[in-house]
């Protein structure tokens, strides 16, 4: 098989565990790695369960595309972001409900557990509200992404990326985790947030830490 049948068959795979861990329900969501010169997506309003790897949509970085089937109605912030972001080779968008119910109020995520420098800072920012697909939300997406691996998208969802689709998938369901905690921790009264020294530190302990491939 060759490596960009392998990507494909990747996305499929990584759709349906998308949907079975809770992230995104039905067609939501959306994911995409770096390929070429250019993206491999998912199509749009395709359910995971039918997809097909020849159903996986190759998309140039200037937006053009040869496929009988669009791709994903937010292939804009994904072509974008690695655009801005040479270091990402793997995009993830769901819509997961501890995630959402955070970006609905506008809310970050902030250092209320270590496990936050997996994103790459002491908070997982929201970006401002912007209809779904547009160059506006993407602008919003890269500022908001910026020295970060994921953020939320206010009434929306969260992205997560990656240096591979294991890895942008491995933090997506981290920032889940991190989403549920603090919104439990916020029943509790005024949650306890850590210090941004203390962040850096994990930061710089996490480049020898987490999701790994095997030698």
């Amino acid at each position: 098989m060759s490596k960009e049948f392998d990507h494909r068959r990747e996305i499929i795979v990584h759709g349906l565990k998308m949907n079975s861990s809770g992230l995104s329900q039905g067609t939501s969501g959306n994911l995409s790695v770096r390929w070429s010169d250019g993206m491999l997506v998912t199509p749009s309003g395709i359910a995971y369960d039918a997809l097909q790897p020849e159903d996986i949509v190759f998309m140039k970085l200037d937006g053009s595309f040869d496929h009988p089937l669009a791709p994903s109605s937010e292939w804009r912030f994904h072509r974008d972001i690695y655009v801005a972001r040479p270091e990402v080779n793997a995009v993830v968008h769901a819509h997961p409900t501890h995630c959402t119910a955070l970006a609905i109020q506008g809310m970050e995520i902030p250092a209320v557990h270590y496990m936050i420098a997996s994103a790459g800072g002491p908070s997982i920012r929201c970006a401002s509200y912007h209809t779904y697909g547009t160059e506006a939300l993407s602008v919003a997406a890269i500022a908001a992404l910026e020295n970060r691996s994921g953020c939320l998208l206010a009434h929306h969802g969260m992205i997560a990326t990656g240096a591979n689709m294991a890895k942008a998938m491995w933090l997506a369901v981290e920032m889940e985790a991190l989403a549920h905690l603090y919104i439990l921790a916020l029943q509790l009264g005024k949650p306890r947030i850590l210090p941004d020294e203390e962040i850096a530190r994990v930061v710089a302990k996490f480049a020898h830490y987490g999701l790994r491939e095997r030698a």
